[in-house]
């Protein structure tokens, strides 16, 4: 069996030409779009790279300037308040009266914490412990002295005490 020359005739020839040449310019408007689309992709890219490298800095810088603040911030924090607990009154039969009494005299004598910086007063919390254990509360005709239990430093401090004979 034989093929036929069909490469001879014209027609043909111009049909594989025109397929050819078709191609190759179907390949070269191809080339051509999947170029811009890509260099228009490849700009949007950097676009979004330089505002995320910005974006980036922005945040370092306020995440320095946020932990520099909250730093000073909890350095400066202040004593607001006292509040003292006497945990013992009962056992000597002592009134409500009495207990606020002595509850009251030593906030009086530590009146002077309000207002100060919290370092401040933890770095001398056992002078507070000393100045409220060295004093003796005269009560009906007794001495009594005081003993801190609890001590807890916040923007409030609280302390706790126990009171027993000399």
């Amino acid at each position: 069996m034989r093929i036929p020359p069909y490469y001879h005739q014209p027609t043909w020839q111009r049909f594989f030409a025109g397929v050819a040449i078709g191609a190759v310019i179907s390949w070269l408007v191809f080339l051509f779009i999947y170029g811009v689309l890509q260099e228009k992709h490849r700009t949007i890219i950097e676009k979004q790279k330089l505002t995320i490298e910005e974006l980036e800095k922005d945040i370092q810088i306020y995440q320095e300037e946020y932990a520099k603040i909250n730093k000073e911030a909890q350095e400066k924090v202040t004593i607001q308040s006292i509040d003292v607990h006497l945990s013992n009154g009962d056992k000597f039969q002592f009134k409500e009266f009495k207990i606020q009494q002595i509850e009251n005299k030593i906030k009086d004598d530590l009146a002077d914490l309000v207002a100060k910086d919290m370092q401040s007063v933890y770095t001398n919390h056992k002078l507070i412990e000393r100045m409220i254990e060295n004093q003796s509360i005269p009560i009906d005709g007794k001495e009594y002295k005081l003993k801190m239990t609890k001590f807890m430093l916040y923007t409030t401090i609280y302390i706790e005490m126990e009171i027993s004979l000399r």
